[in-house]
C-alpha cells in the first residue's frame, strides 16, 4: 500500500512522487476512492444473510466461494443518508485483517481504477477525520480517499462470525429436538 502524501495547504511535504493506484466507487451522491492495495477483488452484491442483533454497520453475510464474507455499509461508517442502487460489493485483501475473516463493503457503483499523484491530494481538511484520508482533486470534481478502519472492520467480522455461529447452533438444536 502507498503512502498517503502529507499535505500543508498546497505544498506536499512527502518525497514519495510515485502515483497511488485507486479504486473510484459512489456512495448515494458523493465519489470516493481507496487503495487498490487493500482491495481484493469487486463482485455484484448478491444475496445477504442478515445476522440478527449484529452492529448497525453489518448488513449480513455471503458466501464467497466458500468463504463466509462479511459485508459492511461504509455508508453507515461515514454517517451518509443517500440512497443508491448498491450493485458492488468491494472485498477486501484479508491479508490487511487481523485473521479475522473476509470483509466486503456494499458500494453503490464503481467507477474506475486510476493514479493518483501526492500532489493531487489534500489532507488538510481531513487530519482528525477517522477513515479519511485526504481529497482528491480531480478535473471538476473532489473525490474523498477513505482508509477502512481495518481495526473496526475486524471486529465486525468477529461479532458477525459469532452471532452466525450462535445462529448456526440454535438451528441445529432446534433440528435436534424435532
Amino acid at each position: 500500500m502507498s503512502p498517503i502524501p502529507t499535505m500543508t495547504g498546497m505544498a506536499a511535504t512527502e518525497t514519495d512522487t510515485e502515483p497511488t493506484k485507486v479504486l473510484e466507487f459512489g456512495l448515494g451522491d458523493g465519489t470516493y476512492c481507496l487503495d487498490i492495495g487493500v482491495i481484493d477483488e469487486i463482485v455484484d452484491a448478491g444475496e445477504l444473510t442478515r445476522i440478527p442483533n449484529s452492529p448497525e454497520h453489518v448488513e449480513g453475510v455471503m458466501d464467497l466461494r466458500g468463504r463466509t464474507t462479511t459485508i459492511v455499509d461504509p455508508k453507515t461508517l461515514f454517517g451518509i443518508d443517500e440512497d443508491g442502487r448498491r450493485e458492488r460489493i468491494v472485498v477486501f485483501d484479508d491479508d490487511h485483517l487481523d485473521e479475522s475473516g473476509t470483509v466486503g463493503w456494499m458500494v453503490d457503483e464503481v467507477f474506475q481504477v486510476r493514479d493518483v499523484a501526492p500532489e493531487a491530494v489534500d489532507t488538510g481538511m481531513t487530519n482528525d477525520d477517522d477513515g479519511v484520508s485526504g481529497i482528491v482533486k480531480s478535473d471538476d470534481r473532489f473525490v474523498v480517499w477513505v482508509t477502512p478502519d481495518i481495526d473496526e472492520l475486524s471486529d465486525a467480522v468477529a461479532n458477525a462470525g459469532d452471532r452466525s455461529d450462535a445462529v448456526a447452533d440454535s438451528a441445529g438444536s432446534s433440528v435436534a429436538a424435532e
